[in-house]
């Protein structure tokens, strides 16, 4: 008996631009430098420690002591009553443990459940640049019409014409992500309400990508989409237990919707992950139990790395746009009289430099800003000394 080849793989048109030909992304293929050089990784957003201490221990003692076997689909009861009991003190929101709240293998994921679970083909979908490079695929793949609207430095504003001028009578979805990655906005109440209003006015569902709702900075308060007059029955909060308790590899997503939302969004995460180790569940829902000293402490430990690597990026000549949370900084090149592109400018300095770095227009699209590039602080100040020594070498060349 002889064994033919198989016929090559034909892959859909839509298949062909959504995954197989997309290239890594620029976070993997810088971090993948980073380590091939042995430069320092201000590029992807992680954290130099390992987490609290307490949260791990308590995650071992998990792992030995209690099951190991599948956790039930939406999560184990006692985190998702953690999620209820943490959104209701720390933003006022109202949450039904059982019915309104899910746990997912990551953020990503939950943002996937949502987007495939809720958006139909034809759906338009409104997407804000700069954004997370996930969400364009995510739309696609669930046959969305991605609809953008552009944000420019150095204010990095939202309007109302601009989304009135991405919106149709098709417009069904808008993804919004606060604080932003990679700008370091934290919209205020009044701009929140511009997005509310507009969301309302047109029956939008609002895809709240809210990671980085405990990493704020000078005494600057988030306001969840969720807990917004009118958003109650329309936006998918979406949380992150790595970015509270830096824990990025964990990949624990909590999810907060309204019954409807949550029940489409779990057909989908049903087919995706299913579910997510049980002992680091138990880890994050001791973990949310925690008072707001230690929400503070993280806040004050993550601005003491935005402000030491800032006033050292200003004092050696590069111009640092605002950051009110998240783990970035901004780095006008333009402003800072460096004609390079934001892509050649990061090559060439994790190449000839060692320093890893992001350009703002892998964030985009369409129409990139391509003279901004995007620095990671949440390093040690022995890590982030080192990067600004080989920063000034570079801003003393690099023209």
């Amino acid at each position: 008996m002889s064994l033919e080849p198989h016929p090559p793989l034909r892959l859909s048109p839509l298949m062909d631009l959504v995954f197989s030909q997309q290239p890594n992304t620029i976070f993997d293929v810088m971090s993948g430098l980073a380590r091939q050089l042995g430069a320092i990784n201000l590029g992807q957003g992680f954290p130099d420690s390992d987490g609290p201490e307490d949260i791990r221990a308590e995650a071992a003692r998990a792992l030995m002591e209690n099951s190991n076997q599948y956790p039930p689909m939406t999560g184990l009861p006692e985190l998702r009553a953690a999620i209820a009991e943490h959104y209701g003190r720390f933003q006022g929101l109202n949450l039904d443990a059982m019915t309104e709240t899910f746990v997912t293998s990551g953020a990503t994921e939950a943002l996937a459940a949502a987007i495939m679970g809720l958006v139909a083909p034809g759906d338009e979908v409104i997407l804000i640049q700069p954004l997370y490079d996930a969400y364009l695929p995510l739309v696609l793949k669930a046959g969305g019409i991605p609809k953008f609207v552009r944000q420019v430095p150095p204010e990095w504003r939202i309007t109302r014409d601009a989304l009135e001028t991405a919106c149709s009578p098709n417009t069904k979805f808008l993804v919004f992500n606060n604080p932003q990655n990679p700008t370091g906005r934290n919209f205020s109440y009044d701009e929140l309400k511009v997005v509310v209003d507009f969301c309302v006015a047109h029956d939008l569902i609002a895809i709240s990508d809210e990671v980085w709702e405990h990493v704020t900075f000078d005494g600057g308060a988030f306001t969840s989409l969720l807990a917004m007059p009118g958003m109650r029955e329309r936006c998918v909060k979406i949380g992150s237990a790595g970015k509270m308790f830096s824990l990025t590899g964990w990949k624990i997503g909590l999810v907060c919707a309204a019954a409807p939302l949550m029940n489409a969004a779990l057909k989908a995460h049903q087919f995706l992950t299913f579910t997510t180790p049980p002992n680091l569940q138990r880890a994050v829902a001791y973990g949310l139990s925690k008072d707001a000293g230690y929400f503070s402490a993280l806040r004050d430990g993550l601005q003491h790395g935005r402000d030491r690597l800032g006033a050292g990026l200003k004092s050696i000549g590069f111009a640092v746009l605002p950051s009110e949370g998240a783990y970035f900084l901004g780095v006008d090149l333009e402003g800072s009289s460096i004609s390079m592109a934001d892509k050649d400018f990061c090559l060439t300095l994790v190449q000839e430099f060692g320093v890893a770095s992001i350009p703002f227009s892998a964030f985009y699209a369409a129409d990139p800003v391509s003279s901004v590039v995007r620095f990671c602080f949440a390093k040690s100040d022995a890590t982030l000394d080192q990067a600004l020594e080989k920063l000034a070498k570079a801003k003393a060349i690099l023209r």
